[in-house]
């Protein structure tokens, strides 16, 4: 009995099967081409097999489903039907374009094979009907390179070679300017060496090699490079790949035909100006392999004015049907324009901001519209990217300048491979890649890079898309230097640099820069400071920062943070004579010792704690009291200890008993946090005071303080009584010696998982929680934040976990712990102030769950602030709109 699922959608001839709405069953192209098709724009006919088939595919032992042949004969058949051609037959022949496309977009991760269903007598009945025996013959060639390729699995670069060899025999620099009799010698060679890789001859039948083409689409799903690309950009949740085949139209037939790739808008800036490069008599391939240099889109102008001005209207149509900014690929076959694709262009962050404030003052969307589609919290993060500070430079020995790709400043050492970058990068180095031009199989390489270099290739080439799309700077096209991979160096003629040298690279210039430039922070624009205004409009979860030190907290606040979530005291003590006391504190022998050294150090924390409330003014600011076990302020080698004892006037072994009494076995479980204040009050006492004393001082100087004190690692009621029994007995001596009071709450980090479940019984004690998420992950999974590293990758690739925990929330278990607390501390205790102030309140997945949740706030680092207040604002509009 015959399946009589729906394996194949059509679309051309102004209908389609399916529309935009359906990127999951026929991904992102063949949605995308669907949509194009039902609006009348010039799309060539075809048919896209779906995602849910290439499941089937796998799950079937790599066999196709039944009834999915007779589909794709269906598919064809409508293809002949609308251009009066036949697939095979060689007097009017049908070829077809073979293409990937998954639900996500990932840009030249799987294949791709074009000019299906040639052979010899096609290639002759091509040549005849079109007068054209060089297109007829260069469209052979390619397709034998790319089946050969893609199919085979026989190296590009072995037909690379034969091609490079017959264009130096006969005394030629470009593909175009070998004739037609050399590319029949070519298709000759092609075969020869197909012959020779895979032992059988060229297959002549279009079928088969259709056939074989779908099933390498759906095999390249499971390549190294597509699961990686898909790991590095968290992509999961995906079936497969969907199929497109589609009717060729060819740039490759003489001077009024061509290929481009275009952006409605320039990706770098945002400027509202059509911004990619086409080659006259090229196919698409041409363009973005980087093999041929491209010219500016804006030349088509001149050489094809017509073409020009109705791509130019089809790009506004986009824009206005699609609402973004759009990726466009085109061909022009004797000067007809066909779209072959759309997609939403990937930009940088500083162009995604323009773009989305233009779009609203175009009245293309709204601000709730832009706010939730057009700026992603990864493009805003590029625009706290550091530039370089050319004011610093004194003098720079630029060694290359090529195509501006991506911007930003990158520093870095270089290395050829991916490989050899990845592995660098493990090792804690800033990397730069150089290659002559980047493929799919360099995308780990570029992910662990700093910034890209390639000496070819043009600004819509691999390298210079997939930057872009991850905010990297990245130099293209620079063929003023010649890179070596055997030596794995780079050279200017004036200079040679070796793999590990230092360089630096300017995406924003193009320049190539011998040693390491100094850099400078981002400026951000009048449409950042827009754009954010209206990202606070949607959102109503307040985000705070984690900072210790007057400087971060005041930068915090100029990227829109509403308070301080965690200040770290610990991280005051180091400096200078701080560390000092703090060690004399100690090393005494009793109570009265350790009093006068924490009276010593009373000062410094009170003039730390000024600067928070001064640079807050308004805002609350949260301190946790010392967290740290003791010994990590200690000495460890012996040339340290004997400098202490000396310091100190006491005997070495005095110091190395300590030391040896303090150590722990797991210091994570040990005598810290709230331990430390029940074992020693007086330092419980001492940072009260601290802060309690500040935040008069500030009032005092005019500033609004809302103190919050925050007990660390409580793990039941009774351990904050103690703490919270020392605090405000504290205060009241403060208040009454300086004859003033002011309002203060104190709180406790949920960090060990019995507080999350005993929260209920913490909650009356309590005027805020506020999850360490940090400390909960290591202790739920039994992981150590340190030690990770040395099985995580093999975690993430067996998909055992599917992120690191310590950076995305792990919302079954770990979330399970803070949903709990949260429940049971605001049954308790109706308006109890919740927050989360792990490194997971700067992840934007994270802070989606903390949303979900009830959270109040969420506390990450500065410079992640308005990643947190985009992300807190998309949700928001997220579920407004689910409601």
């Amino acid at each position: 009995m015959t399946d009589k699922k729906k394996y194949v959608y059509q679309f051309g001839a102004g209908k389609a099967d399916g529309d935009r709405t359906m990127r999951e069953l026929l991904g992102g192209k063949g949605a995308n081409l669907a949509e194009m098709s039902r609006t009348g724009l010039p799309v060539p006919p075809g048919m896209t097999i779906t995602t849910e088939t290439c499941d089937q595919y796998y799950k079937n032992n790599q066999k196709w489903p039944e009834g999915l042949k007779e589909q794709i004969r269906e598919g064809i058949r409508f293809q002949e039907e609308q251009l009066g051609a036949g697939f095979g037959d060689p007097e009017n022949p049908l070829l077809l374009s073979v293409r990937s496309g998954a639900a996500a977009s990932m840009p030249g991760m799987m294949d791709t094979v074009l000019n299906l269903g040639m052979n010899d007598m096609v290639a002759e009945g091509l040549a005849e009907r079109t007068g054209n025996e060089w297109f007829a013959f260069d469209s052979y060639r390619r397709f034998i390179d790319m089946f050969s390729d893609v199919v085979m699995g026989i190296p590009h670069e072995s037909f690379e070679s034969a091609m490079q060899k017959l264009k130096d025999q006969r005394g030629v620099k470009e593909d175009n300017e070998l004739t037609a009799k050399d590319l029949r010698d070519l298709v000759d060679r092609f075969k020869a060496i197909y012959r020779r890789e895979t032992g059988f001859m060229f297959p002549n039948d279009p079928m088969e090699q259709l056939e074989f083409s779908i099933n390498a689409v759906f095999g390249s799903w499971n390549s190294e490079r597509a699961k990686k690309y898909r790991k590095i950009n968290k992509i999961t949740g995906l079936i497969g790949t969907a199929v497109n085949i589609q009717a060729m139209v060819f740039g490759n037939m003489g001077e009024t035909s061509g290929s481009g790739v275009l952006f409605t808008r320039d990706p770098n800036t945002g400027e509202n100006k059509l911004y990619g490069e086409y080659l006259t008599n090229a196919q698409g391939e041409d363009v973005v392999a980087g093999t041929r240099t491209p010219e500016p889109i804006k030349n088509l102008k001149k050489a094809l004015p017509k073409v020009y001005d109705q791509l130019e209207e089809m790009t506004r149509k986009l824009e206005k049907a699609y609402q973004n900014m759009q990726d466009i690929e085109f061909t022009i076959q004797e000067e007809k324009l066909f779209i072959l694709q759309t997609r939403n262009g990937k930009r940088t962050g500083p162009a995604a901001i323009k773009i989305a404030v233009d779009f609203v003052k175009e009245g293309i969307v709204n601000k709730q519209e832009a706010v939730k589609n057009l700026v992603t919290t990864a493009q805003l993060d590029q625009l706290l990217h550091p530039q370089f500070d050319d004011k610093a430079i004194k003098d720079k020995k630029v060694i290359g300048v090529g195509l501006p790709a991506s911007p930003g400043a990158a520093v870095g050492k270089v290395y050829f491979t991916s490989h050899d970058a990845e592995d660098a990068k493990i090792t804690g180095e800033n990397v730069i890649l150089a290659r002559v031009e980047t493929s799919p199989d360099d995308v780990g390489g570029m992910h662990a890079s700093e910034g890209i270099i390639t000496s070819r290739g043009g600004m819509t080439s691999h390298a210079a898309v997939v930057a872009r799309g991850w905010g990297k700077p990245c130099v293209v096209g620079c063929d003023d230097i010649v890179i070596n991979y055997k030596n794995k160096s780079l050279t200017d003629g004036n200079h040679t640099v070796y793999e590990g040298d230092w360089l630096s690279i300017n995406g924003t210039t193009g320049e190539v820069v011998l040693g390491q430039l100094p850099l400078k922070p981002p400026k951000l624009s009048n449409d950042f400071k827009k754009f954010m205004k209206w990202v606070d409009e949607f959102r109503d979860m307040k985000v705070r920062t984690n900072a210790d030190r007057a400087e971060d907290a005041t930068k915090a606040k100029e990227f829109g943070a509403e308070g301080i979530g965690l200040c770290r005291t610990e991280h005051m003590f180091f400096e200078g004579e701080r560390i000092v006391e703090v060690r004399r504190m100690i090393m005494s022998d009793n109570e009265k010792e350790r009093r006068e050294s924490l009276a010593r150090l009373l000062p410094y924390q009170k003039e730390d704690f000024l600067g928070l409330f001064k640079a807050l003014d308004g805002d609350p600011v949260t301190i946790r009291l010392l967290d740290p076990p003791l010994h990590e302020f200690l000495p460890h080698t012996e040339d340290e200890k004997k400098d202490l004892a000396k310091q100190f006037g006491i005997s070495y072994r005095k110091v190395k008993d300590r030391v040896a009494a303090l150590d722990e076995a797991n210091p994570m479980l040990g005598h810290r946090g709230c331990r430390l204040g029940i074992t020693f009050p007086e330092i419980t006492e001492m940072q009260t005071r601290a802060i309690l004393e500040a935040a008069i001082e500030a009032k005092e100087q005019g500033a609004v303080v809302l103190p919050e004190i925050m007990v660390p690692l409580i793990g039941s009621g009774d351990e904050l009584i103690d703490q919270k029994n020392v605090i405000k007995e504290t205060a009241e001596k403060v208040f009454k010696d300086k004859g003033t009071r002011i309002d203060y709450l104190i709180g406790t980090m949920i960090e060990v998982p019995r507080a999350a479940l005993v929260a209920d019984e913490i909650a009356p004690h309590a005027d805020f929680f506020s999850f360490g998420t940090n400390d909960l992950t290591q202790m739920t999974f039994g992981f150590s934040r340190d030690d990770i590293g040395k099985f995580l990758p093999d975690y993430l690739e067996r998909k055992i976990v599917l992120h690191d925990p310590f950076q995305t929330l792990d919302q079954k278990g770990v979330g399970k712990l803070v949903a709990e607390a949260a429940d049971l501390g605001r049954a308790t205790k109706p308006g109890l102030k919740l927050g989360i102030c792990g490194e997971h309140g700067g992840d934007p997945e994270s802070i989606a769950f903390c949303y979900k949740q009830g959270l109040d706030y969420v506390s990450c680092s500065p410079f992640r602030v308005p990643i947190a207040r985009l992300a807190a604002a998309q949700e928001a509009i997220a579920q407004q709109e689910n409601k």
